[in-house]
């Protein structure tokens, strides 16, 4: 079997929790390739919901073997209290998996992250302040610290010492901060080493191998293609990359083995953070599904911005991921709508624009050119087919694929596990 990339087409908190959880028990590995504990996912088994931040959804399918790859970046305080609280609920983390390439997070990652962000005022980007990108930027300037790393002191206390020389210098005399000193933070980074020794492994080496042998491999991103490094809405974007191209550098399979992208788009659109959105609502449509919708960050509890389905977006996603299957997710959300608007197109200064705009101060200056499509009124959380759902319901499926680049093969019509419409099989 190939492997399986699962990618957010928006700009995150689509619903890759669920959607990796609905295929959980008919793959072998999930492996969260990208990103930090900066966002999360939340899954909701019968009456229980789940809220993840740093681990793979497949911890909570049975006999599925969870991996945080190379390209993550590990909080390890995070990572323990994490498991710590699947396992009080009677969850099974004992396979879990971690890259001995991943990087770690330190002490002075999350402080950087802090002050940089509140230096930056109207500028600021909207980071989560968990140490995320100093983690990254240390990684790309190869002064990072790796999981590896821990299991030996005198590697790791020289790294620290590298790390610290600069970024001692730039807390206490550009941010009047207190800089960690190297035994803290070695204190800190030791204190999990033999706990985490058991867990870690080559996953690249790994997971080929489990291809090998005709076994199955879903790779999760986190956050979305919106928020991709290179190619999402930059500078408001993440610090890794997010799309299917990041899920072979950031899991060490190569391209020729992954032959399916499943992007997940919700049926309207929502972002949190700073940066321009189009199709961002501030009457009482956009509070309508903030509230119905439940829009709270699952990490950080941030409201999130709300808008219409943007399909320009959608199309932008399918052609830079290569999606060749959408879930669309949350269909029930726009239940009890009158009519429901979908971007088609932006207007920059009496210019149509099909595709995004190749520059920021275009994206920033677009409106949105919408498409009015009748609503509907009746619960469709019991649907399992398309002919379960309304017509209207079916129509705006039917013109959201039309419009979005790929077809749509599953559709979310409640939170649970089991409230989705399955048009062709994902597998």
């Amino acid at each position: 079997m190939p492997a399986i990339a699962i990618i957010g087409a928006q700009w995150g908190d689509e619903g890759k929790g669920k959607a990796t959880d609905l295929l959980g028990s008919r793959v072998d590995y999930v492996v969260k390739f990208n990103g930090g504990n900066n966002a999360g996912h939340t899954v909701v088994i019968g009456d229980q919901k789940y809220a993840l931040h740093l681990l793979p959804s497949g911890i909570l399918t049975p006999g599925c073997t969870p991996v945080i790859g190379n390209g993550v970046v590990v909080d390890l305080n995070v990572l323990f209290q994490e498991i710590e609280g699947l396992e009080a609920r009677g969850v099974d983390t004992s396979k879990l998996v971690v890259s001995a390439s991943a990087h770690v997070i330190a002490d002075y990652n999350r402080t950087v992250d802090k002050v940089t962000e509140r230096f930056l005022g109207s500028r600021r980007l909207g980071t989560t302040g968990r140490g995320i990108g100093p983690t990254y930027a240390d990684k790309m300037n190869r002064i990072g610290i790796r999981v590896q790393d821990i299991f030996d002191e005198k590697i790791l206390r020289q790294k620290i010492e590298g790390a610290l020389e600069l970024k001692g210098q730039v807390l206490t005399k550009i941010y009047n901060r207190r800089a960690p000193s190297v035994d803290e933070t070695l204190e800190e980074l030791l204190q999990y080493a033999d706990r985490l020794r058991p867990m870690v492994a080559d996953t690249g080496l790994l997971l080929n191998q489990a291809l090998d042998r005709g076994e199955t491999v879903l790779l999760e991103a986190g956050q979305a293609t919106l928020l991709d490094v290179d190619h999402g809405t930059y500078p408001f974007v993440t610090s890794s990359s997010a799309t299917a191209g990041g899920a072979c550098t950031g899991s060490g399979i190569p391209p020729m083995r992954m032959d399916q992208v499943i992007g997940i788009v919700k049926a309207y659109t929502t972002r949190v953070g700073e940066g321009p959105f189009p199709t961002e609502l501030f009457d009482e449509f956009g509070a309508h599904l903030a509230s119905v919708g439940a829009e709270f960050g699952t990490t950080t509890g941030r409201q999130r911005r709300c808008g219409w389905y943007d399909a320009v977006i959608a199309r932008y996603a399918a052609r830079v991921n290569g999606v060749t299957d959408f879930v669309l997710t949350k269909l029930d959300v726009l239940t009890g709508l009158e009519q429901v608007p979908v971007c088609v197109a932006y207007d920059v200064g009496g210019v149509r624009h099909d595709e995004m705009p190749v520059n920021q101060t275009d994206f920033h200056h677009a409106t949105p050119v919408y498409e009015y499509l009748p609503g509907w009124s009746e619960d469709i959380s019991g649907a399992r087919t398309m002919d379960d759902l309304p017509k209207a319901a079916q129509d705006y499926v039917h013109r959201v694929e039309e419009l979005s680049g790929a077809r749509i093969s599953a559709v979310g019509v409640g939170p649970d596990r089991e409230a989705t419409v399955v048009v062709h099989p994902l597998i």
